[in-house]
């Protein structure tokens, strides 16, 4: 028997091993199928309508899915609709749902954790001034709730994951963009 290998039969395997992946999994990958470990870094864009969520969108309209770690844009009018990808927070008991409101923005945020942030993990700073290490990114807008926002994250991986201790975090050229055209008294609801 010989061991060269002829042009035909490198395609053949080559193609075999193509394949070979897509024959064993059969399914389509889904989010529900996927593997744990390409779950937790996964968004499913559920689509959400604004009419589901608020009587009108008179004014600019958030809706921060905690489910498909998104966050949908409406201008006023409902003429623009934006989507972006979020990190929303790590567990159901730091997952806050309801209505709120856009009540105050910052860029270059400063941060200090809260006291249970604090509890959970001593080594964290007392005070965070702005910069590269800040964990609220280089935007902050500050729901009606305390120590609840939507802010930026200079941290990536971040994002598509249960990452935050209740906040909605996006990539840093995100969140300056919805900052921009976010004005204070948006209305808002997380779901």
């Amino acid at each position: 028997m010989s061991s060269k290998i002829d042009r035909r039969g490198l395609l053949i395997g080559t193609g075999a091993a193509l394949f070979a992946p897509a024959i064993a999994f059969g399914a389509p990958q889904t989010p529900s199928n996927l593997p744990e470990t390409s779950r937790h870094n996964m968004s499913a864009f559920a689509m959400q309508r604004w009419e589901d969520h608020f009587d009108n969108v008179d004014r600019v309209t958030l809706v921060a899915d905690t489910g498909a770690r998104a966050l949908h844009y409406w201008a006023a009018g409902g003429g623009d609709y934006r989507l972006y990808p979020t990190s929303v927070p790590m567990s159901e008991e730091l997952t806050r749902r309801g209505y709120s409101e856009i009540v105050r923005k910052r860029e270059g945020p400063d941060w200090r954790p809260t006291a249970s942030m604090k509890e959970r993990d001593p080594w964290l700073p007392d005070y965070m001034p702005p910069g590269p290490g800040n964990p609220l990114g280089t935007h902050a807008m500050y729901l009606d709730w305390p120590a609840y926002l939507i802010h930026g994250t200079h941290d990536t991986r971040k994002i598509g994951r249960r990452s935050s201790s209740g906040c909605i975090g996006l990539y840093n050229e995100k969140i300056a963009e919805l900052f921009a055209i976010t004005p204070v008294g948006a209305q808002v609801r997380l779901i």
